[in-house]
């Protein structure tokens, strides 16, 4: 699907706009973050300064008045030959309003002087507190300045309120084109986990099989990953979220894989757990099986209408029977999900969304209820269960097992699709891939 990119961001600050009618709307970007020294890490926008701009330099201020002339305006780091030396162009102040499709745009260093000007008769600010310390110190003294004022008559004080909620509902519900990036991003990853299976074997550490996964994601466009690899073999499987991945593969044990391709901000979260030898050992086979029906459960509940957390139960359900069958619990399904006694096998949600964030933005729900899942929500289905040294309880012939598989699914008219249903997760198809090379 070919889509305009620059109008796809304006649609979206229109959106905003109509949502959010009084006053006007400040969105600070990421600033560059010192790693040690003189060097920085990796520069990322703030995904929802990317949602609404399109724009991916450091340091930007966007302002959006919903009734004013100059509609939306950004301030930017200018032009600067010395910096393009040094470490590459930017857009600067006069391109800023064509390349952005964006009404106004000034020098950030301006922005002291220039927003008191911007707001002078505006009597609600749309800003995030604690969302930048700088804007933060800046909306502070406005307040205090308005107040000064206020008291000496003919001006209204400022009230600032906080945008979130409207702009993380919109994220929540994805266009047919961020559906697109999702599944493209998707697609990177499925070549990553492919290759990380074929070069699985014993005595392999898991940072190499690390690089040879991440390395077909440069490959194929995606500049980084979506968050931090969780590649886990043995008992590291039961960390969840373990990224220290230095241990060597041990025979006979398991390697659990949690990572994602960025593709153009939108990011993949995969996860699949394979034997390091290449054959499932009989406990492990048997806790994987009980994993997969456990997420086949949960998929096969999606469809429009139904709650959130629907999916979790349904996927809970399968596990707690599993455990039963295990011999790790004994009691009836609902008596051990009403007290909880799965927990120390499974302790986590079974879906978050997902999207220009692994964690991505949205409500989980409406009032006092789950919320209702809706045509374009993309989000995780993700069970797992763990026998590491929290399940004191565990038989002995699981101690150390950890699995967890994940797909990434998009809630459709009909029902739902699995955009990631083209990496492998059957026992035989893994068994047949790992350790090929």
């Amino acid at each position: 699907m070919a889509y305009n990119k620059k109008q796809q961001f304006k649609s979206r600050r229109t959106s905003l706009m109509s949502q959010i009618s009084d006053g006007a709307i400040i969105i600070g970007a990421s600033h560059n973050s010192p790693r040690n020294n003189d060097v920085d890490y990796e520069f990322r926008q703030n995904s929802t300064f990317w949602y609404l701009t399109g724009f991916d330099e450091p340091d930007a201020v966007l302002v959006l008045r919903p009734h004013h002339k100059d509609q939306c305006v950004i301030f930017v780091n200018p032009y600067d030959p010395q910096f393009e030396i040094w470490v590459g162009a930017r857009l600067g102040v006069d391109a800023a309003p064509e390349n952005l499709e964006i009404d106004a745009a000034y020098p950030i260093s301006e922005l002291d002087d220039q927003l008191p000007r911007l707001l002078e008769d505006i009597e609600t600010v749309h800003y995030s507190i604690g969302s930048d310390s700088k804007l933060d110190d800046l909306m502070m003294n406005l307040v205090q300045k308005r107040r000064g004022l206020s008291q000496r008559g003919g001006v209204h004080l400022l009230r600032i309120e906080d945008p979130k909620p409207a702009i993380d509902r919109m994220r929540l519900v994805k266009s047919e084109a961020e559906v697109e990036l999702v599944q493209a991003a998707i697609d990177v990853t499925r070549v990553g986990f492919e290759n990380a299976m074929r070069v699985t074997k014993p005595g392999t550490f898991e940072y190499q099989v690390q690089a040879e996964m991440e390395s077909h994601f440069r490959k194929l466009g995606s500049v980084r990953n979506g968050y931090p690899s969780i590649v886990a073999s043995g008992t590291n499987s039961c960390i969840l979220h373990y990224i220290n991945n230095r241990e060597q593969l041990k025979d006979g044990s398991l390697l659990l894989i949690d990572a994602g391709a960025e593709y153009d901000y939108y990011t993949a979260d995969i996860t699949r757990t394979w034997p390091v030898n290449g054959k499932f050992t009989p406990a492990q086979k048997e806790v994987y099986e009980i994993v997969l029906a456990s997420q086949s459960a949960g998929i096969n509940a999606i469809s429009p209408g139904i709650e959130f957390n629907e999916v979790h139960i349904a996927s809970l359900r399968v596990l707690v029977q599993g455990l039963i069958d295990l011999g790790a619990l004994e009691g009836s399904i609902d008596g051990l999900i009403e007290s909880r006694a799965y927990l120390p096998y499974y302790m986590h949600g079974t879906s978050h969304w997902l999207g220009l964030d692994v964690h991505d933005a949205g409500p989980y729900r409406d009032e006092d209820r789950s919320i209702s899942l809706e045509q374009g929500m993309v989000f995780t289905v993700e069970p797992g269960l763990y026998f590491g040294n929290q399940a004191t309880e565990s038989p002995e012939h699981l101690k150390g097992i950890g699995i967890r598989i994940e797909d990434n699914v998009v809630v459709t008219t009909e029902g739902h699709s699995v955009l990631s249903d083209t990496i492998l997760s059957s026992v035989s198809e893994i068994e047949e891939l790992v350790g090929s090379v």
